[in-house]
Order: structure tokens, then C-alpha cells, then sequence
């Protein structure tokens, strides 16, 4: 990456503060880019999800991993669950959906509590054998006594797709049949998975990020407190593929440590620490042990670390001292925090990203952990917090005396609650990262690059004033 006139400012920058310039290309497609990493974590999308309570669970892992990208379990989540949610995770069908099933005599009161856990709302009614008998889904429920059995409100029209069939055969299966899902089954009729035509689509598109065995892969996070050996271990016998040892302050001693205790512990997954802002930083965390680094101090949604204590950084300069640094000592970043738009996680990458971490952007999915909630305005939403917040702070010290627990409150740098609406057009994870992955491989035809690598060699940025974010927004109405 360059800066126009080859002059890189003397002041930080944000992704508002920065743009890119078109170059000669001759990527023909976007659909000719490869977004695949080159960090060790085998993902096929630059994408990770952050490793927040209110963001990244089991069915969050299984969607990212099954479209290419990661997510990391948080470290306040105890190690029987991570492991538990590891082993789930690395269960699921690469390609086809793991479907919410429910038994003909239960009722509609039992799916109303289920459909908001999937973004096609619909759940598989399956006999004792598991052979799919109906399909339920929200309308089929409407104007309906809470207390019917499913049997007398579901769809018994399903068209089954069978498990040897690939995505493109059972997009013409649903697309001839007018159907917008189908359950999977094998060759017994047992059901197997589910397939929309969305989903049939997007496997087309994307490739899952799996292990040696074919596996879906996942990540989980550690602290830096306790014996960090001892976790590393616990989690690399769950499965875990990526071990993140996480801290706010990521260039401190109990880091170092913490680092050197994991390597000294065998661990041979990629290991990723932080947060750094700063070369020296990288240059410390690497000489401990670290493959990757997480770069950013504040600019996450959720974070009030900026304002409270006035430390952190701009995050585009921050990922782009962090990441030529690392690549000079052989190593990676990842960017997390700041991003609120396609554009952001192209710019991370021209920076030099080998991955962009999203936090509260991912919030307000079906696949977040959180239950779906309706505001008075009919509006769904789901609640998010930061890491460092009271109420993230409450729950990582449930196992404390009372007194810690109201010691340690006193302090918090976080917001405890906050709303993330649903947008109604993109409900789901998986359509966020159809809109992220299709503004950044447009980014890539623009700079003629045909894969990351190429887009960190080939991009041309410029700085931009405050009229200029301005002007490329789109307006959402007339003049």
C-alpha cells in the first residue's frame, strides 16, 4: 500500500479519514478474487467474529465457519462449555444447515420460542425415526391458538433434497418446485441437515473453512490471569483450531508471560494476542510467542476506552504501523474494532490486514446468542455489551467473593446495554457478509487485485477531509 504522492500524513487516521484510488485492473469478476488467508487460520473469508458474550456462540461459529470465515469463543465462557460448543461446532454439516426440529404433538407455543434462532424461520417436523413429515414456519402459526399441536398447522407439501446433491442441482430442485427451503435426508429418509435457496446459492460462492478432517473450524479465547497453560491445553484437546490469548492492554507483562506459557505448553494451532496499537508492541508480543496480533484500543462500538482514559488510536494507522511491522517479523494482523461498512474492512486490508474482526456489526442477527426482543416500535432487536463493561465485568467474576465483585464493579470501560437493531433486509449473518464480501471484492477488481496479498501491493489511498466521507454516501431520498 502507498498514499498518493507517495506522502504519508504526519497525523493518525481512521477509515473515515482515507479512500482508495482506482488503478488499471484486469480482474475481469469479482468473482475471479480469492479472499482466502494466508495466516495459518484456513479461512477462506477475511472474517472473524469477536469474541463477545452477546455476539459469538454455537450457531454464530457454525454459520461463519460454514461460509468461509471464523469466530472465537470468549474467554469468560467456562472451559467445559467452550469445549462442549468446540466439539457441536465441529459436528455440523460443512455445507448443509443444522435445522431447529420439532415432533408433530408439540405445539405452537414450543416453535414461536425457536423460529427467531434461524433467519429462514422455519423448523422440520420429524417423526420418531427423524423423517421429516412437515416444514412450520412463523406464518403457518399466525391467528393460530397457542396450544395446537403442529401436526394440524404445518406445511406436509415438503420436497426432500438428498444428500448427494450438489448446491447448484438443489437450487434447480427448490427453484423448479417453488420452494424456498427443503429438508436434507439420506438415503434411509432420515433428516440429515436443511438447504434454502439462498443457502444453495451462497455454496456456490463460498468455501468453508475446515480442518485436515473436514471439519468446521472455530477459535476461543483465554485470558491472560490463571494458569494460561493449562486452559491452552484444555481448549487444544476440545479442537479448538486458533487460540486467542486476549486482553485489553495487550503490551503488558502478564502478556509476555501469558504468551510464553502457551508456547512452553506445545501449543501448535496459530496463536493470536493482543491488543497493540503500536510496532513496538508487535515486535514484543512476536518475540513471546505470537503468530498474529489483534490491533485496536477503542474503536469498537461498544467501547468507551477512548473517552474514559484517553488512550488508544486511530485504527487505520494503528493496523498499518501494526501490520508492516508484523509482516517484517513474518507475521499478522488482524484488525478489530472500527468497522462499520464494506469499506472499512477494505481498507483494513489494504492496510495490511490479514483479517477484520467484527463485533457489534454482528450483534443484531439471528445467529447472536442474545434472545430476539421487540421494542415498542415493533422494530426486533437484540441486546449487545462491550468485554469491559459492568455487566461483562459481573459475569467474568460470578466465582468471586461479594466483596472482589463490588470492588472490581467500581470500574468499567464498556457500555452494559445497548440496542442492535435487525435490519429488516439483512436479518441474518450470512447476508452481512454477502454485502461485506461483495464491497470488498469489488474494492479488489478496482485495485486489480487478484487476492489480498495483491490488495495490500496495489492499493492507492488517499486522504480525504470530512466533506469528502460526506459526498460518497448515498442518499436515501430525492434532493
Amino acid at each position: 500500500m502507498r498514499f498518493l504522492d507517495d506522502r504519508r500524513p504526519g497525523w493518525d487516521l481512521t477509515y473515515d479519514d482515507v479512500f482508495m484510488v482506482p488503478r488499471r485492473s484486469a480482474v475481469a469478476s469479482r468473482y475471479d478474487v480469492d479472499l482466502s488467508s494466508t495466516d495459518g487460520t484456513g479461512t477462506t473469508i477475511p472474517l472473524v467474529v469477536a469474541n463477545m458474550t452477546a455476539i459469538s456462540g454455537r450457531r454464530m461459529a457454525e454459520t461463519m465457519a460454514r461460509r468461509g470465515g471464523l469466530s472465537v469463543i470468549p474467554q469468560d465462557v467456562p472451559l467445559e462449555v467452550v469445549a462442549e460448543v468446540a466439539g457441536w461446532v465441529k459436528s455440523r454439516h460443512p455445507v448443509f444447515e443444522t435445522p431447529i426440529t420439532l415432533s408433530a404433538h408439540e405445539t405452537v407455543s414450543d416453535a414461536l420460542a425457536l423460529l427467531p434462532k434461524r433467519a429462514h424461520r422455519a423448523a422440520v417436523v420429524v417423526d420418531a425415526a427423524r423423517r421429516p413429515v412437515g416444514i412450520v414456519t412463523e406464518s403457518d402459526c399466525d391467528g393460530v391458538d397457542r396450544f395446537s399441536r403442529l401436526e394440524d398447522v404445518m406445511t406436509t407439501d415438503v420436497v426432500t433434497l438428498t444428500d448427494d446433491l450438489d448446491p447448484r442441482g438443489a437450487f434447480d430442485v427448490l427453484a423448479g418446485t417453488r420452494h424456498r427451503l427443503a429438508p436434507v435426508v439420506d438415503h434411509d429418509g432420515v433428516l440429515v441437515g436443511l438447504m434454502t435457496r439462498t443457502g444453495a446459492l451462497r455454496s456456490t460462492i463460498y468455501a468453508p473453512a475446515t480442518d485436515d478432517d473436514g471439519r468446521l473450524r472455530v477459535a476461543a479465547a483465554i485470558g491472560v490471569n490463571g494458569d494460561v497453560a493449562l486452559k491452552a491445553k484444555t481448549l487444544l484437546e476440545a479442537g479448538v483450531d486458533c487460540l486467542v490469548v486476549d486482553t485489553a492492554h495487550g503490551h503488558q507483562e502478564r502478556m509476555v508471560e501469558a504468551l510464553r506459557a502457551v508456547r512452553g505448553a506445545g501449543i501448535d494451532v496459530p496463536v493470536v494476542a493482543g491488543n497493540v496499537v503500536a510496532a513496538d508492541g508487535v515486535r514484543d508480543l512476536v518475540d513471546a510467542g505470537a503468530d498474529i496480533l489483534k490491533v485496536g484500543v477503542g474503536p469498537g462500538a461498544m467501547c468507551t476506552t477512548r473517552m474514559m482514559t484517553g488512550v488508544g488510536r486511530p485504527q487505520f494507522s494503528a493496523v498499518l504501523e501494526c501490520a508492516e511491522e508484523a509482516a517484517r517479523l513474518g507475521r499478522h494482523v488482524w484488525a478489530d474494532g472500527g468497522v462499520r461498512h464494506p469499506r472499512d474492512v477494505a481498507l483494513a486490508l489494504a492496510a495490511g490486514a490479514s483479517q477484520v474482526m467484527i463485533g457489534s456489526w454482528f450483534a443484531g442477527t439471528h445467529e447472536s446468542p442474545g434472545d430476539l426482543l421487540v421494542g415498542p416500535d415493533g422494530r426486533a432487536y437484540k441486546e449487545s455489551f462491550g468485554m469491559a463493561s459492568a455487566r461483562a465485568v459481573a459475569n467474568r467474576t460470578s466465582a468471586d467473593g461479594a466483596f472482589d465483585r463490588a470492588r472490581k464493579g467500581l470500574y468499567e470501560e464498556g457500555i452494559s446495554s445497548s440496542r442492535m437493531f435487525l435490519d429488516p433486509v439483512r436479518p441474518g449473518v450470512e447476508d452481512l457478509v454477502d454485502m461485506i464480501c461483495s464491497g470488498v471484492r469489488s474494492a479488489c477488481t478496482y485495485a486489480g487485485a487478484h487476492d489480498l496479498a495483491e490488495l495490500h501491493e496495489r492499493a492507492l489511498v488517499g486522504v480525504q477531509s470530512a466533506s469528502g466521507y460526506s459526498e460518497g454516501k448515498p442518499l436515501p431520498a430525492g434532493w
